[in-house]
């Protein structure tokens, strides 16, 4: 079941929260762009993969060790501050599974394709909105910073999460057929 903690959850959770941890500490997840929010990001993918491939706490838990990285690295005030930095990460791979799981009957790619891209489109617009909310910026800033760095992520998420998740279902079925030939 997609809503409880198993074993591989935990191990599944742990590795892409390692990617993520990784991708911060070496700041590989950390584009710098030349907006309000200082940087695009990357960091997003695990959590998607993992809301996908695993349920919404695989993604939340992976998603706040995002929030958490870019909290711990923050190099503009809005991601001091844990509102901002954490709080709108939870929903990544949580979005991601919904839409994934609403449309994957339809179509495979779709779903994941969707999935990736409303993920991180959850992630853009949820850290942007707080940082109105929170008063880092002006509703016009924060528009500007979603379509300069937020529709970018949102296209290179979707490619990389695709690459990964289809790949990853691949394997899983590589496995099977080898086991059953035996």
């Amino acid at each position: 079941m997609k809503g409880t903690l198993t074993v591989r959850n935990i191990v599944i959770a742990g590795v892409l929260g390692a990617v993520a941890i990784l991708l911060g500490v070496t700041r590989l997840g950390y584009i710098p762009v030349p907006t309000a929010a200082g940087n695009a990001t990357i960091m997003h993918i695990p959590a998607i993969i993992g809301g996908i491939m695993q349920g919404p706490i695989v993604g939340a838990i992976v998603g706040i060790i995002f929030g958490v990285s870019s909290f711990l690295n923050a190099t503009v005030p809005l991601f001091k501050d844990p509102l901002v930095a954490i709080l709108p990460r939870l929903f990544i791979g949580v979005v991601a599974w919904v839409v994934y799981v609403g449309i994957r009957r339809k179509s495979e790619y779709l779903a994941i394709g969707t999935a990736a891209f409303l993920g991180t489109l959850a992630n853009t617009v949820l850290v942007l909105t707080m940082a109105v909310v929170r008063g880092y910026m002006g509703a016009e800033v924060a528009w500007t910073v979603a379509l300069t760095s937020g529709i970018p992520e949102a296209i290179v998420g979707t490619i990389v999460t695709l690459a990964v998740v289809l790949s990853w279902k691949q394997i899983g079925k590589g496995k099977k057929s080898r086991i059953s030939e035996d």
